[in-house]
């Protein structure tokens, strides 16, 4: 079990020390989301920013994978946010950042949406008139470059548990010429690179499903298709119906506001076909100036611009700090009066005497 410090990244706020199922009073940073599972988060009424950042302590056993699974977070997530800690190896009490807070994607907020670009799927489960709606959100393994997930609005067309695997014979050729022989039909089990449930979209030949190797997920590494850690995909798959609208973007930039502070959040560009790092700022200048047309907020041009040529995967608020008031100026010394004086005078006036 690992030990918990909830520690949000905006400003000075003390950081509690926690460890998973302490005391309500010890777990007070959570209350909003206490009830509900991991991944799950109550929609903001208004805002578009959800979760908090926090630390854990490394047991001796763990790795950072695992420590990112545990709490629903994918490979490259991880690493981006301790790029200092050792992926096999953290070792026993090291703090380990879990960047557990999201701003929305920039799509309607319905169905599943899923981002390639922050590797990350979205679901927004209807709601009963009267109750608080949610959001869940999963980490994802995408395609890579040579076979990119596709982008576009699409549905869920099919649902089948403990799928069989036919490997398409691009797939098979692909195998054969790296030295290694895939049969036509891969079973249901646990070398069944589909896990124990697969969703099919309506782009051919493409599905959301589990996988048997969950340490790819956060990376790209599947042909194309949206991989999901067994647990997520079993979640998802209990409450999705075919029709549910999918929505695949590609957003590497995202804006959001909470309580009236701007936040940014960049993700790194999958590829080079995507621009330049100066596009990247320009585009983002461009972003951030319309989502405060007409408002007077100071923006903190600086931050924004560091934001989008190294990109951490955290939101970052956007709020430029006040400018600090005049010194005022030192009350004048009787001296400086004394010669003030003198100077208005002028020099003093011949005597007729």
């Amino acid at each position: 079990m690992t030990k918990m410090t909830f520690a949000p990244l905006r400003g000075g706020l003390a950081r509690a020390t926690l460890l998973i199922g302490l005391t309500t009073a010890l777990a007070a940073p959570l209350q909003a989301n206490e009830d509900l599972p991991r991944g799950y988060y109550r929609l903001p009424e208004e805002g578009d920013v959800i979760g908090k950042v926090f630390t854990v302590e490394a047991e001796k056993e763990d790795t950072l994978i695992d420590i990112g699974h545990e709490y629903g977070i994918g490979y490259r997530a991880m690493v981006r946010a301790n790029p200092d800690v050792s992926v096999w190896y953290p070792g026993e009490g090291t703090e380990v950042t879990i960047p557990g807070e999201f701003i929305l994607p920039d799509a309607p907020r319905e169905g599943i949406v899923i981002n390639v670009a922050e590797m990350r799927l979205y679901y927004y489960p209807p709601a009963e008139d009267g109750e608080s709606r949610i959001v869940e959100t999963y980490p994802l393994g995408v395609g890579r470059q040579d076979w990119e997930t596709p982008l576009g609005v699409t549905t869920i067309t099919d649902k089948i548990k403990n799928p069989a695997w036919y490997p398409p014979e691009s797939i098979r050729q692909e195998h054969a010429a790296n030295g290694e022989s895939l049969p036509s039909v891969v079973p249901a089990g646990p070398d069944n690179p589909l896990g124990t449930r697969k969703m099919r979209l309506g782009i051919p030949g493409y599905l959301i499903h589990g996988t048997n190797k969950p340490e790819g997920v956060g990376m790209r590494v599947s042909h194309g298709c949206v991989r999901m850690l067994p647990e997520d995909v079993e979640t998802l798959f209990d409450q999705v119906s075919v029709g549910t609208q999918v929505r695949i973007i590609n957003d590497s930039f995202k804006l959001g506001w909470s309580d009236g502070t701007l936040y940014v959040q960049a993700y790194p560009y999958l590829d080079d076909k995507q621009g330049t790092t100066i596009q990247r700022v320009t585009e983002a200048l461009d972003q951030v100036d319309a989502s405060i047309e007409g408002l007077d907020y100071p923006v903190d041009y600086a931050r924004l611009r560091e934001v989008v040529e190294v990109p951490g995967g955290m939101p970052v608020a956007l709020e430029a700090p006040p400018k600090p008031e005049p010194a005022p100026e030192p009350a004048p010394h009787f001296y400086d009066q004394l010669e003030l004086v003198v100077a208005d005078t002028g020099p003093a006036e011949p005597s007729q005497g």
